[in-house]
């Protein structure tokens, strides 16, 4: 099962990369290269939403069918594998969250920009008008 998180720690990557080009100051030469790039990829990145949902149950079932360890009923290295248990479900809950949170945030900025390229445009053709 490592293999979806690898695919989800890049698409993340990839998003958080995006977000970071669209939004630094200076690049208004390559900005309408970069919004269209970032438009054709929103779709495919869409198919990010539903994986993520599939590796939270995953990550729910794994949650609820894991053996409870409690007090003197576990040997050491059973207690220190249930932790490392714990530990790697809330690594992967946070990539999740970091996963559907970059995909929302290039959503709304790309619109942002488009938003406001189309306003530019408008504005200079009423000025051309005067």
């Amino acid at each position: 099962m490592a293999l979806e998180w690898v695919v989800l720690g890049y698409a993340a990557g990839a998003e958080a990369i995006m977000v970071l080009l669209l939004t630094i100051p200076g690049l208004d030469g390559l900005r309408k290269g970069l919004i269209a790039v970032t438009r054709n990829l929103l779709k495919p990145f869409l198919s990010v939403v539903p994986f993520c949902l599939f590796l939270l149950l995953d990550i729910y079932w794994k949650y609820e069918t894991r053996p409870h360890c409690e007090a003197d009923s576990c040997t050491p290295t059973e207690h220190l594998r249930h932790q490392k248990s714990i530990m790697k479900s809330q690594r992967n809950a946070l990539l999740i969250a970091a996963a559907l949170l970059f995909y929302w945030l290039l959503y709304s900025i790309t619109h942002l920009v488009v938003k406001i390229e189309q306003l530019n445009q408008r504005i200079e053709r009423l000025k051309n008008r005067d």
